[in-house]
């Protein structure tokens, strides 16, 4: 499912990491904070609603674009109105530079300035984590420190989204090396912080014991799926002790790589299905690898942040009963994304199918249930959960 798989190879595109199945294209804006892992804080209000339009056509697309070549206008432009006119809700269109950036937050890659952002309870942006070594950590800034403006221009109620993207500097040109000011408020005082936008990386697997005792359950928390996180989460398992059982944190999981999602399954299964997809209606199936711990507890830790290829991993084990699902309903986003090549360099991201978990469920616009549904203090429940299936604690 990566490289240049024929299946999946759009016309004249061969970009490496693009080219696998990508269930995740929120994984590009959820980087730009200059860090993966994100606090979501409207799942539920901002879960998908399953399309019912008609993909998009993509003789289509790339007509509207060589026809905006052919008259000096804009590929991105024309291209974008076609997508907006089908309905496509996850359907994208980027620039050269723009697609560069996606594949590079597929690498866990980014430019930005090493922060995550979260919005209170009270309506405020605050970071909710500072990257180590990167700019705004280099600069002090600390979790807790309310975001109050960007570039002079007030955050308010602008969704997170939109304040990634103005960290990330997108339709500005903005590029590493470029300037960026923060106002900023830290317990009632008030500062401003000048940071030059970097190329960072991110770790998109983090492993910590839960607990003194040599049998201590293990968090696993994975972040999003860029290159290389599935066989993070092979490796976490395989080293874990014996007996220790494993908490699976994917709350705020925007997805990413599908190869990576089967791989993070393959660590918990011994072969078998893992999901159904569609592209274009052709029917095609992933499998696990065999081998994978199957005796060890395991509790998924899920919330409305859960997306895309990490809801296809819930599925899975929640399908299989090899985990107990713990925390809020999942986003609901199980459409396939890939890309086709326009001309002069431009890149569109379409849906062309959906999938479906083991046992045949359709997450789009569903989401995951969990098996036991809780608000607060969703990981001291999981926790507790785990302890209960004898996985330590």
């Amino acid at each position: 499912m990566s490289g240049c798989s024929h299946r999946f190879r759009p016309r004249g595109l061969c970009r490496g990491a693009a080219l696998t199945l990508v269930f995740g294209c929120a994984l590009a804006t959820a980087a730009a904070t200059g860090s993966l892992p994100q606090d979501p804080d409207t799942g539920p209000q901002t879960r998908a609603v399953s399309s019912t339009v008609a993909p998009v056509d993509r003789d289509e697309i790339e007509d509207a674009a060589a026809e905006a070549e052919a008259d000096g206008k804009s590929v991105k432009d024309a291209a974008e109105e076609v997508v907006s006119r089908s309905g496509d809700r996850w359907g994208a269109v980027y620039d050269e530079r723009e697609y560069e950036e996606f594949e590079q937050a597929l690498d866990g890659a980014y430019t930005g300035v090493g922060l995550s952002a979260r919005r209170t309870d009270g309506g405020d942006v605050t970071v909710s984590r500072v990257q180590p070594g990167g700019p705004a950590d280099r600069a002090g800034i600390r979790a807790g420190d309310l975001l109050r403006t960007l570039d002079g221009r007030a955050v308010g109620k602008r969704p997170v989204a939109e304040v990634v993207a103005l960290l990330r500097g997108d339709g500005t040109g903005a590029a590493e090396g470029s300037r960026v000011e923060l106002g900023l408020v830290r317990e009632g005082r008030s500062w401003t912080e000048t940071l030059r936008r970097a190329r960072l990386t991110t770790e998109a697997v983090t492993v910590r014991r839960l607990g003194a005792e040599p049998s201590s359950a293990v968090l696993v928390k994975v972040g999003a799926f860029t290159k290389g996180a599935g066989a993070d989460v092979r490796d976490a398992v395989r080293d874990a002790p014996d007996g220790a059982g494993i908490l699976l944190d994917l709350r705020a999981n925007s997805g990413g790589l599908v190869a990576e999602a089967v791989v993070a399954a393959s660590a918990f299964l011994d072969g078998g299905l893992v999901a159904t997809y569609d592209v274009r209606g052709e029917q095609q199936a992933l499998y696990a690898d065999p081998g994978g711990d199957t005796d060890r507890p395991v509790v998924v830790l899920v919330d409305g942040g859960t997306m895309s290829a990490a809801e296809l991993l819930t599925g899975a084990l929640q399908d299989r009963g090899r985990a107990v699902t713990v925390g809020s309903p999942t986003f609901g986003k199980g459409s396939v994304q890939m890309p086709s090549e326009l001309p002069g360099g431009s890149v569109a991201e379409l849906t062309v199918g959906h999938y479906r978990t083991p046992a045949g469920r359709n997450v789009d616009g569903r989401g995951i249930t969990p098996d036991l549904v809780v608000g607060e203090r969703a990981q001291q429940r999981a926790e507790t959960v785990l302890s209960g299936l004898g996985g330590g604690s």
